[in-house]
């Protein structure tokens, strides 16, 4: 079984934690074993992820020449826009893939192992780190050759930025999966609150003709963060990019240590739903 699970399907006895292993290539092993895992999973699954990637092209192509007509720039706003907004949806696929184990009985039988809570959240994340690399990466290209978006003069850049941004929707959606309840809890708020958060931070309106009170609410929302990040990678603005990837950073890292501190201490175990 996976990372010294009891043979034969048996339940874990009731008896304290295996202890730790400290080791880095312990670690590093570990993690790998639950990343394949969750990789394979996902892979026996891929609509989701294949559907986050056809919509946003769709809607790059319809709504292209609209946002070009409405506004300078437009081509920019609406392929980075649709870049956010779907991204946001990868909170409930991380929210989802930690759930499940809770779901299925297992999440128990991964605790008692000899990984810690960090190790866990990154075995089950990492995979996911990897789509939004590969889904952000195809969308800019498919940006740049089907309608128009400039070529970003600085790609490592854009890269850095899509690696915030992603580290950051992975860590949000490890802590929600600790605070719902149930599929239908975290499918209604990831997805509510990802049209929110992407909208409210102007993935499909320009922030400048949004009411004054959307506008000055714009600033709590990672999408507005997101997207200004996005954009001024996409320019090479160097500083335009570091003050939105520090807060983002910021946001990933409380969440990351809020979803790790309430799984080690027996929150959102299997038994509690």
């Amino acid at each position: 079984m996976l990372l010294d699970t009891p043979p034969n399907g048996a339940a874990p006895a009731p008896v304290a934690a295996a202890p730790r292993g400290l080791g880095l290539l312990d670690s590093v092993h570990r993690i790998g074993a639950l990343a394949r895992h969750n990789l394979t999973l996902r892979l026996r699954d891929p609509g989701q992820m294949i559907s986050y990637v056809v919509m946003p092209m769709v809607l790059m192509l319809v709504l292209k020449p609209l946002y070009v007509r409405a506004m300078p720039g437009g081509t920019t706003q609406i392929a980075t826009g649709l870049m956010v907004m779907f991204s946001v949806f990868a909170i409930s696929m991380a929210g989802n893939s930690i759930l499940s184990e809770r779901t299925w009985r297992t999440w128990d039988r991964l605790r008692v192992s000899r990984a810690p809570a960090f190790e866990l959240l990154i075995g089950k994340t990492l995979p996911l780190f990897a789509v939004m690399i590969a889904q952000q990466a195809i969308l800019v290209v498919y940006g740049v050759l089907a309608i128009g978006l400039p070529m970003p003069a600085n790609p490592g850049l854009v890269l850095a930025a899509i690696l915030v941004w992603a580290f950051a929707l992975l860590a949000i959606g490890a802590a929600l999966a600790t605070l719902v309840r149930s599929h239908g809890e975290l499918s209604v708020i990831s997805d509510v609150g990802a049209l929110t958060l992407s909208s409210l931070g102007g993935a499909l309106v320009p922030l400048s003709i949004m009411p004054d009170w959307a506008q000055a609410a714009a600033h709590v929302s990672p999408g507005y963060w997101a997207l200004a990040m996005m954009q001024a990678a996409v320019r090479a603005d160097l500083p335009g990019v570091l003050t939105p990837a520090a807060v983002l950073l910021g946001l990933g890292l409380l969440a990351g240590v809020f979803a790790a501190r309430r799984l080690a201490r027996g929150w959102g175990r299997g038994g509690l739903l």
